[in-house]
C-alpha cells in the first residue's frame, strides 16, 4: 500500500533523509521509531505530499505521490487520515465541528449524514457527550481522542500518526495506544505510527522500522527488533531499557496491549478543562 524508495530530503544544506526505503503492506500497522531529530516526521509528511523529496519516490496504492498535483493529489489525500502532533484541533470550533470538518470540506456531505457520522465517531472514541465543547475545555487525552475521531470520520484507507501521545502522562498514553489498536482492528486501515513510546507501541503494531542517520536501518517484527544483533539498534534499545522506569524490560513479558484486569477500557476519561 505504501512504498518509500531511496528518499532523500535536506534543508539549508542539512541532509535529514539519506535514502530511506521501506514498505507497508495493506492492512498493516507499522511503527516508525528512532532517536529525536532523525527525521521521522519529515519522512511521514512525504506520504500525503505535504513535502516533496529531493530524490527518491513515495508510492501510495501504486501512485507516485511526487508526480501528483491539484485534483489528483486531493483525490489521493481523500484516502488518508493524518493525526498531527498535539492533535491540531481548530481552537475556534467545537469538537463536533472539528470532527465534521473533513466531511463538509472533503466529502461535501449533507448535515444529516454529517450528524450521524460525527455522533458515531465521537461515540467510538468515548466522547459522545463532548461535541459542544471547545478544545480549550478538553484535557490533553480528550483532545487527542477528538483529533483521532476527526482523522477517522471519513473512513480513510490509510492512517498516519505523528507522535500521537506526545506530552501525555503514562496512563493517558496507554489509553490512546489502546484506542489506536482498537480502531485498527475495527477499520482495518493501513497505518504508520511515528512514536518515541518504545516499547509501548510494540504491543499494537505488526512491524517496526528503525530510522537512523537518514536511512531505515532495520525493518522487522517487534520481536526481531528486540533480538537484533545490529549494534546501533541494540544501543538504541538499551537506552530505552535504562530510561525512566526501565519500560523495555517490563514490556518483554507482555507483547500485546490490551485492557487490564479491573480496567474500564478506553473512552472513560472524564470531561473537564
Amino acid at each position: 500500500m505504501i512504498s518509500v524508495e531511496g528518499l532523500h530530503k535536506g534543508f539549508n544544506g542539512l541532509h535529514v533523509l539519506r535514502g530511506a526505503t521501506f514498505r507497508v503492506e495493506k492492512g498493516e500497522l507499522l511503527a516508525l521509531i528512532g532517536a529525536s531529530g532523525e527525521g521521522k516526521s519529515v519522512l511521514l509528511k512525504h506520504i500525503p505530499g505535504l513535502m516533496r523529496p529531493d530524490q527518491g519516490r513515495v508510492r501510495v496504492g501504486g501512485q507516485e505521490v511526487g508526480q501528483l498535483w491539484g485534483r489528483e493529489l486531493e483525490r489521493l489525500r481523500s484516502r488518508l487520515g493524518f493525526l498531527f502532533q498535539n492533535g491540531a484541533l481548530f481552537d475556534s470550533m467545537t469538537v463536533y465541528d472539528n470532527v465534521a470538518f473533513p466531511l463538509r470540506e472533503k466529502l461535501r456531505l449533507g448535515e444529516t449524514e454529517c450528524r450521524q457520522r460525527v455522533a458515531h465517531a465521537l461515540e467510538q472514541v468515548g466522547l459522545a457527550d463532548a461535541g459542544d465543547k471547545l478544545p480549550a475545555e478538553l484535557s490533553g487525552g480528550m483532545a487527542r481522542r477528538a483529533a483521532l475521531a476527526r482523522a477517522l470520520v471519513a473512513e480513510p484507507e490509510i492512517m498516519l500518526f505523528d507522535e500521537p501521545t506526545t506530552a501525555l502522562d503514562p496512563m493517558i498514553k496507554m489509553s490512546i495506544l489502546k484506542l489506536i489498536a482498537e480502531c485498527h482492528r475495527r477499520f482495518g486501515f493501513t497505518g504508520i505510527l511515528v512514536s518515541h513510546d518504545v516499547p509501548e507501541v510494540f504491543g499494537i503494531v505488526q512491524r517496526v522500522a528503525f530510522l537512523h542517520e537518514g536511512v531505515i536501518r532495520l525493518v522487522g517484527t517487534p520481536e526481531e527488533v528486540l533480538a537484533s544483533p545490529d549494534p546501533v539498534v541494540r544501543e538504541f534499545m538499551q537506552l530505552e531499557a535504562h530510561g525512566p522506569g526501565s519500560r523495555l524490560g517490563a514490556w518483554c513479558g507482555a507483547t500485546q496491549i490490551g485492557p487490564q484486569p479491573g480496567s474500564r477500557g478506553i473512552g472513560h476519561e472524564k470531561a473537564g478543562p
